[in-house]
């Protein structure tokens, strides 16, 4: 049976570590309000954005150059009703040299079409790879989910005082 589990692929000039390192930089390309460390091995971190998806993570591979995996450990969607579509993932990113360039191949293992998430899923994974991951590494700056406004407004005052 062929897998079905959500697949995108970038191709860079960067070189493996400079993808690895912005791979790890998920505030830089996913979201600014992930909570937790998301460059260590073993570490758990908070994926939250506004009351539309929370999520638990735990780093379970972490080879420099060459990949990364979080393994999903709690998730929630505002928009289905199996909260456990997620739950028991995992979100690969492998890293090799193609020639001069780098190719990252993403993988959220485990989300495939029979889930009710996956359309919503596969556009907002392969924004987030294609557009937002690709621009972290070659741009130096993706797009990620910015902290929520009131956050942002609140820090801001806090800095002006």
């Amino acid at each position: 049976m062929k897998n079905q589990s959500f697949n995108a692929a970038i191709l860079v000039d960067q070189t493996p570590k400079q993808a690895f390192d912005a791979i790890n930089n998920v505030r830089g390309w996913w979201s600014e309000e992930t909570k937790g460390d998301t460059d260590q091995l073993g570490a758990v971190f908070y994926y939250h954005y506004q009351d539309v998806h929370t999520c638990t993570f735990q780093i379970t591979e972490l080879e420099p150059g060459k990949k990364v995996v979080w393994h999903v450990l709690q998730n929630h969607f505002n928009f289905i009703k199996d909260q456990t579509e997620w739950v028991d993932t995992d979100v690969v990113f492998e890293i090799a040299s193609k020639g001069d360039k780098t190719e990252i191949n993403f993988t959220h293992v485990g989300l495939v079409p029979a889930y009710e998430c996956y359309d919503i899923c596969f556009n907002a994974w392969g924004t987030y790879i294609t557009k937002s991951l690709y621009d972290l590494i070659t741009k130096g700056e993706g797009q990620p989910n910015p902290i929520e406004e009131s956050v942002k407004k609140a820090q801001e005052m806090r800095a002006e005082l």
